[in-house]
């Protein structure tokens, strides 16, 4: 996305292209107003942001349709130039034709994320709220719209922003002392500096560690259904999705590769995978389905660990998925216990961290789904972090400057001159500055902006 073209007029559908109500198309440069001169709407001497109702001929067969009109004349809108958004109908056809007219009348079609790239140039938005833009646009669950919402108002970028003045500061000094070496002229002591340096360090560690516990996963929580083969896992998904999402068979190993399917329980939207029964591979095939399993199970946000209760070695059973299930702990995974098939066979004796069901006669899922949907809503309503397109690009950033302080204070302790330290305390200014956009290249908003839809 060329820079260059951050001052052309640009004009596309700002709203669902599914049948609605309403729907916007959004004009946003410099020729605004000019612009809706030529399309027939009257914005002379418009000063400041002004609602109007008119009507835009869009020649045949669409005729002339009713257009709300909101104008920004002045840079203070969300792109900091002048702006425009056109209401009419909810209809493709209707919101296509005013794009066109006014691609006629000397706009030019926006690309995707432009409105927001324009935002960050102007100075409306850093990176990190730019990038929560999106995150507010693609959230499917409230504790994700909310950790979006969050990022937006600068929860993230503040700190960020305070700690990079802060070594600026602390650069300032460092370089100062430089200057005057000869003249044994001190602006800031070597303990003094290390101190300060340990502050910004356990700042950044703390952010890099919040942006890692979110980095790696998805916006939909993943419920894997692990356990040993013929566990009931397969006939259970069947039943908590509603659906004939797997092979159901007396035949143990009936699953080899993992199934998926994406559901809604208790209000949260979450991706069920039944994987393949944990055993010893035997073969080739069967390797490669314990190597799926274990991973499903790794990284998935909650585990049902599945054990047949319907056979007289539940306890056996039992004991060696734990031993399974503590090889491939993860600390922020939810660990549920299952006692399946309780409509046969015989019923062991359990204790309160086991939950009996029977996918065949419903028995037990009520009460599996509430403790499902508390541990996921408990989850949602607690995570913290950054969005997940700013975790990914920003790890690396922050691992640099934290390495980067870690070297400075040694180099400081070491006594090994304070041009050393200047040159790791510009490259962690660079590195914080790359997160929050105050250092920036075209690839970085390429990555960032590539990602949105056109319109936003």
């Amino acid at each position: 996305m060329a820079l260059i073209d951050a001052d052309d007029t640009i004009v596309a559908i700002a709203s669902p292209t599914s049948p609605a109500i309403r729907g916007v198309v959004r004009i946003s440069g410099d020729d605004t107003l000019a612009i809706l001169k030529r399309m027939g709407i009257h914005s002379e001497g418009i000063e400041r942001p002004q609602r109007m109702a008119t009507k835009v001929d869009l020649g045949s067969p669409l005729g002339i349709i009713p257009v709300d009109v909101m104008v920004w004349p002045t840079r203070r809108s969300y792109t900091g130039q002048p702006s425009a958004e056109l209401h009419t109908y909810g209809s493709l056809p209707l919101l296509r034709g005013l794009v066109d007219e006014a691609g006629r009348c000397g706009a030019r079609p926006a690309r995707p994320g432009e409105y927001t790239m324009r935002a960050f140039l102007a100075g409306r938005l850093d990176l990190t709220q730019a990038e929560a833009v999106l995150g507010v646009i693609e959230a499917e669950q409230r504790g994700t719209l909310d950790h979006a919402l969050r990022q937006l108002s600068g929860n993230l970028s503040q700190p960020l922003e305070r700690m990079r003045s802060t070594l600026l500061d602390l650069l300032a000094d460092v370089e100062a002392g430089l200057d005057f070496v000869d003249e044994d002229i001190s602006f800031i002591s070597d303990e003094d500096l290390v101190d300060r340096l340990s502050a910004i360090g356990t700042e950044i560690e703390q952010t890099l560690q919040v942006m890692q516990s979110r980095g790696g996963g998805s916006s939909r929580a993943m419920v894997a259904l692990c356990g040993p083969p013929n566990a009931g896992k397969s006939c259970l998904i069947n039943r908590l999705s509603d659906q004939q999402v797997a092979i159901v068979a007396e035949v143990a190993g009936t699953t080899r590769d993992t199934v998926t399917v994406d559901v809604e329980l208790q209000g949260t939207l979450v991706t069920l995978i039944d994987t393949a029964g944990i055993e010893e591979a035997q073969t080739e095939v069967s390797q490669q389905s314990q190597i799926q399993a274990r991973r499903s199970a790794t990284e998935a946000t909650v585990r049902l660990w599945c054990v047949d209760a319907s056979g007289e070695n539940f306890v056996d059973a039992a004991n060696d998925l734990r031993t399974v299930a503590t090889e491939i702990q993860n600390p922020q995974t939810i660990d549920i216990w299952v006692a399946t098939k309780m409509d046969a066979g015989i019923h062991p004796s359990l204790d309160e961290n086991w939950i009996a069901c029977s996918a065949v006669t419903g028995e037990g899922i009520d009460k599996l789904l509430d403790v499902l949907g508390q541990h996921l809503t408990q989850q949602d309503s607690e995570e913290v972090g950054s969005i997940l397109g700013t975790a990914a690009r920003c790890t690396q950033s922050l691992q640099q400057a934290s390495d980067s302080i870690n070297q400075a204070i040694l180099l400081t302790r070491s006594q090994e001159g304070h041009e050393f330290v200047s040159a790791e305390l510009r490259l962690v200014a660079q590195c914080l500055g790359e997160v929050t956009g105050a250092v920036y290249t075209d690839d970085i908003l390429d990555r960032v902006f590539g990602r949105f839809c056109i319109g936003k």
